[in-house]
């Protein structure tokens, strides 16, 4: 590995030990995921995600034009291994906009998350086939790192849709309805995130 190669990684790690457990974060964005009480998922992420580093290195002036270029193909790189990514493009200051679409089984899966190939998580879903309880959830950060992020410049807001016919244990959504789309006894529950410092998205379900 070439040093510089390997000076960007570990500037990824050592801010990442003190900020995030990752490098991505959600900036702006639209999520919808149905969730059948027979373990059914379909999931879909529309939106704005952000490198960390590479956006306070721009902002800071310790990258410059070229790299950022070669920062971003490794950011398309790596959304590209995933095939459940619909849509890309790099825009500016380490942000890029992306479009991400999975369906399955989690039953069988037993997890799925926004976003696979680089080990990040955004938003995801879980099975526990000891409960038989599937959950769903945001990205959770410690209070005084969404302090770091926010005095950054980074923060995030979204909305988020869960449509389900399955047996709710607890959530936290913002809003309950019954569906106007899906029929039958699917509810939907919403999350109107406004900022970094809103809760943590969260629902449990009882599957079967």
């Amino acid at each position: 590995m070439k040093t510089s190669a390997f000076l960007k990684i570990l500037a990824c790690v050592l801010f990442v030990s003190v900020t995030l457990s990752g490098c991505y974060m959600p900036i702006r964005f639209d999520a919808e995921i149905e969730i059948t009480r027979g373990g059914y998922y379909d999931f879909k992420f529309d939106g704005y995600v952000a490198r960390i580093e590479l956006f306070k290195g721009l902002k800071e002036g310790t990258i410059n034009p070229e790299e950022e270029r070669k920062q971003a193909a490794l950011i398309k790189r790596d959304f590209g291994r995933d095939n459940s990514v619909k849509e890309f493009k790099y825009l500016k200051m380490g942000h890029f906009k992306v479009k991400w679409e999975r369906k399955g089984d989690i039953l069988k899966t037993k997890s799925v998350s926004f976003f696979n190939p680089t080990s990040e998580y955004m938003l995801g879903i879980r099975f526990n086939s000891k409960t038989s309880r599937i959950s769903m959830s945001g990205k959770s950060l410690k209070n005084d790192t969404k302090k770091k992020l926010d005095k950054l410049g980074l923060g995030w807001t979204g909305k988020i849709r869960v449509f389900t016919d399955a047996g709710v244990i607890s959530h936290n959504a913002t809003k309950v309805q019954d569906s106007k789309t899906k029929g039958g006894k699917f509810k939907v529950y919403m999350w109107d995130i406004k900022s970094i410092f809103a809760p943590t998205p969260s629902l449990i379900l009882q599957a079967g």
